[in-house]
């Protein structure tokens, strides 16, 4: 759906609005809330994407790659994150990152995630991380953004297409969270296991 933004239906996100910098304040204010269990916690709640996307297609698959630097990246197969076109041509991206999900927040029925605790959304991911880029590939064209506690730092940067649909979100969750639990291979496999539709490869790149 394109034009006027006026006429666009909200689903997941308030499509009229870019930057909830009062949301982002409160996540980061309460982040023991947010992201109990610290770094795996956060990893659920993006993989918990490629799940709904697995789920709608009768399947799906993800990577979740641990780097050295202690920053993490997730990338799935599926259609990318809704990105239209404003009466004025301009690419307008669904604010997953910088606004609430609107299924999980203001008195709304929290799913678990399966680490037990309730699913959030993205906006929990962007706001406790010290930087984010989100790189997305449609059919209608691809491009990435870097967001620094939720709020972009750049505008939305056209990439070559690839060959295939799909997101990548690497983040650097905050330092504080690093030390809450541990984020193991094993651990993450039996948690991400339980989404049936996705089948999820990991790799740990960390330095031993």
């Amino acid at each position: 759906m394109d034009g006027p933004r006026d006429g666009w239906r909200n689903t997941t996100h308030d499509w009229a609005s870019t930057i909830d910098h009062a949301h982002l304040a409160f996540i980061r204010r309460c982040a023991a809330i947010y992201a109990p269990g610290g770094v795996r916690h956060l990893i659920l709640e993006v993989v918990a994407y490629a799940a709904d996307e697995a789920e709608r297609s009768g399947g799906g698959h993800c990577r979740i790659t641990l780097r050295p630097d202690g920053s993490l990246a997730v990338t799935d197969d599926g259609r990318g994150t809704d990105t239209r076109f404003d009466e004025h041509g301009e690419a307008v991206k669904k604010p997953i990152m910088a606004t609430k999900d609107l299924r999980f927040f203001d008195g709304a029925k929290g799913l678990l995630l399966p680490d037990e605790h309730r699913r959030r959304g993205m906006s929990v991911v962007a706001a406790l991380s010290t930087w984010l880029v989100h790189t997305n590939r449609r059919h209608n064209g691809s491009w990435t953004q870097r967001y620094e506690h939720g709020v972009p730092t750049t505008d939305l940067a056209p990439i070559p297409d690839g060959p295939a649909t799909g997101t990548t979100v690497h983040f650097q969750p905050d330092r504080s969270l690093h030390t809450q639990g541990n984020t193991t291979t094993d651990e993450l496999a039996r948690l991400t296991g339980q989404w049936p539709h996705l089948s999820v490869a990991i790799d740990d790149c960390r330095t031993t």
